[in-house]
């Protein structure tokens, strides 16, 4: 999918920031600490936003009880909706990945504040993963390149499900173009699937060859059954810098003090397995530069429209 094809998802932008309170901005009332007494939590779509909304229930319920207030979670349809909120100051915080936290660093004063230590391999890294059927002749990135393979992506803003496989792929020998993402020659074809559980489900039906996924969030997916386990192989790997939780330009040092602690103070383990992490450790911009440096060099830079 083009950048120019993504255009369609206006409208419904502009509905989401109506569902998260466009009439006003949150910092129109505080409490003592600064926070908005009302705390608009944006979250990006991993998996489909109700699948994602039900998941973070009670992520939000400890946070409400965490911050002494109201806690409303907004689920876009897509990650450019995410950072569309952000920008416009219709969110006060949100769970970024690291593609889309540098996407909106270039349009406003975005602050990371911390990241989670990833319970796989127990670093603020996780694996972005090129995947095929298990039954594919396919050993290795290069192979799928060397074939013209079709390929998925998940959400063009998705750092796991997009740049990084980008970056595979171009180590593999792949040209894949700055200015048209949807071209990555010699490859057949380039789709976006919107989410890294639907590119596990085509690669896994075969109308792809191979697919960048989250390699911990395909784990999930085979442990719900949702992707058979043993289905796919991965045959690339690469390490990534944690999702970050950002705060919002305006929202002040007191207040994401408060919302710093809250994370990092997090020890039930339930919480923590649903958020994928042993435990939260904070971050700052100069941590994200690698995912910067990537995102310009292949035209992710600027989210897709």
């Amino acid at each position: 999918m083009a950048r120019n094809s993504l255009s369609a998802i206006g409208i419904a932008v502009i509905i989401l920031l109506a569902a998260v309170g466009c009439g006003s901005d949150s910092t129109s009332s505080q409490n003592s600490t600064g926070l908005p007494r009302t705390l608009k939590v944006g979250v990006i779509p991993n998996v489909s936003p109700e699948k994602q909304r039900a998941q973070y229930e009670p992520f939000r319920q400890y946070l409400q009880k965490q911050l002494g207030g109201k806690v409303e979670l907004f689920v876009a349809t897509d990650y450019t909706g995410v950072v569309t909120a952000l920008v416009a100051h219709k969110v006060d915080i949100a769970y970024l990945g690291g593609l889309t936290y540098v996407q909106a660093a270039e349009q406003d004063d975005i602050t990371p504040l911390v990241t989670e230590v990833d319970s796989e391999t127990g670093t603020r890294e996780y694996l972005s993963a090129v995947v095929v059927k298990s039954t594919s002749s396919f050993t290795s990135t290069k192979d799928v390149v060397a074939a013209r393979g079709r390929f998925a992506f998940g959400d063009p803003s998705s750092t796991s499900g997009s740049l990084y496989p980008r970056v595979m792929l171009t180590r593999a020998g792949a040209r894949c173009d700055a200015r048209d993402i949807s071209r990555c020659p010699p490859l057949e074809k380039v789709t976006f699937t919107g989410g890294h559980d639907a590119t596990a489900q085509a690669v896994h039906n075969g109308s792809v060859d191979a697919g960048g996924v989250e390699l911990r969030i395909l784990h999930r997916l085979e442990r719900q059954g949702a992707v058979p386990k043993g289905a796919l192989r991965v045959v690339d790997t690469h390490k990534v810098m944690g999702y970050p939780w950002v705060a919002r330009e305006g929202l002040g040092g007191p207040a994401r003090d408060a919302v710093v602690r809250a994370f990092t103070s997090i020890t039930d383990p339930a919480l923590l397995d649903l958020l994928r992490a042993k435990r939260y450790v904070p971050v700052s911009a100069a941590d994200y530069a690698e995912v910067r440096t990537f995102a310009a060099n292949l035209g992710l830079l600027t989210p897709s429209r």
